[in-house]
C-alpha cells in the first residue's frame, strides 16, 4: 500500500512539472518545453495507474488533482510571479483539507 502513494505522488509532481512547463510553451512552442510537457504528463498518467491497484479511483483522483492545484498556485507564485489573495488560499485550503477528509474516511482502499 506504501508503494501506491509513492506511485501517486510521482503521478503529481510529474504533473505539476509538465503543468508549469505549459507556461513556456505560452511564449511559442519550442522543442524542449513541449518534450517536458509531453513526458511529465505520460509519466503522471503511468505512474497513477499502479496507484490505482491499492488506492480507491475516487481519493486517488481527489488527491492527484487537489495535491496539483495547489501546488501549481504556490508555484506560479514564487516562480512566475503570480498573485494569489486571502479568498484563493482559503480556497486552497479547503480544497486540500477537504481531500484530507475523504482520505481520513476510509475510501482510500478498494472494497
Amino acid at each position: 500500500m506504501a508503494l501506491a502513494w509513492i506511485y501517486l505522488a510521482v503521478a503529481i509532481g510529474s504533473e505539476v512539472v509538465a503543468t508549469l512547463e505549459l507556461r513556456e510553451l505560452s511564449n511559442g512552442i519550442r522543442p524542449l518545453p513541449l518534450t517536458v510537457v509531453i513526458v511529465g504528463y505520460t509519466l503522471s498518467f503511468l505512474a497513477l495507474i499502479p496507484a490505482l491497484r491499492h488506492i480507491s479511483v475516487g481519493v486517488s483522483y481527489a488527491v492527484w488533482s487537489a495535491v496539483g492545484t495547489a501546488a501549481v498556485a504556490i508555484f506560479g507564485v514564487i516562480l512566475f510571479g503570480e498573485k494569489i489573495n486571502t479568498l484563493g488560499i482559503v480556497g486552497l485550503v479547503l480544497i486540500v483539507g477537504g481531500v484530507a477528509v475523504l482520505t481520513a474516511s476510509g475510501s482510500a482502499q478498494h472494497g
